[in-house]
C-alpha cells in the first residue's frame, strides 16, 4: 500500500516504459469496455474492433490530436516515452508511430496514476471521435 501511494504522489518519477506499461492496461479495458457499450458482443467482433483502436497507428493519432491541448509535464511525460529505449517494434507498425504509440501509453499511464479521470475522459472522447470519423 506504500507503494501505492508512492506511484501516485511522484507518479513522473517512473520510468516511462512502467508508465506505458499501466497505460496500456487501462487503454485495453477503456477499449474493451467503450466496444461492450456499443453493443458487441461476438468475441471475433470485439477482437477485430479492438485492434484497430489499440494498434501502434491509431495510438499515434491519438498522441498528434491531443498534443496542442497538453502541459509541459505531460508533453514530457509523452516525449520521455516516446523518446524509451528497449522497445520491440511489432510488424505491422512503423517505428516513428511505435515511438508515439508508448508515449501515448506512457500518458495514459500518467493520468492513471494521477487519478485524473477528466484528463483520461478527454483523451478516450477524442479517441471516440477519431473512431467514428473513420467510420463515416
Amino acid at each position: 500500500q506504500q507503494m501505492l501511494q508512492y506511484l501516485q504522489d511522484d507518479p513522473e518519477l517512473l520510468p516511462a516504459l512502467t508508465l506505458a506499461y499501466i497505460g496500456d492496461g487501462y487503454y485495453e479495458m477503456a477499449v474493451r469496455n467503450y466496444l461492450l457499450k456499443q453493443g458487441l458482443r461476438r468475441v471475433d467482433d470485439l477482437h477485430k474492433n479492438a485492434i484497430e483502436l489499440v494498434c501502434a497507428a491509431t495510438q499515434a493519432q491519438l498522441a498528434h490530436r491531443l498534443q496542442p491541448g497538453l502541459n509541459e509535464v505531460e508533453q514530457t511525460v509523452l516525449r520521455r516515452g516516446r523518446n524509451a529505449k528497449g522497445m520491440h517494434i511489432p510488424k505491422g507498425a512503423t517505428v516513428a508511430n511505435y515511438r508515439l504509440a508508448t508515449g501515448m501509453e506512457a500518458l495514459v499511464g500518467y493520468w492513471y496514476l494521477c487519478a485524473d479521470w477528466e484528463r483520461l475522459d478527454d483523451c478516450f472522447a477524442q479517441l471516440w471521435q477519431m473512431r467514428k470519423e473513420n467510420l463515416q
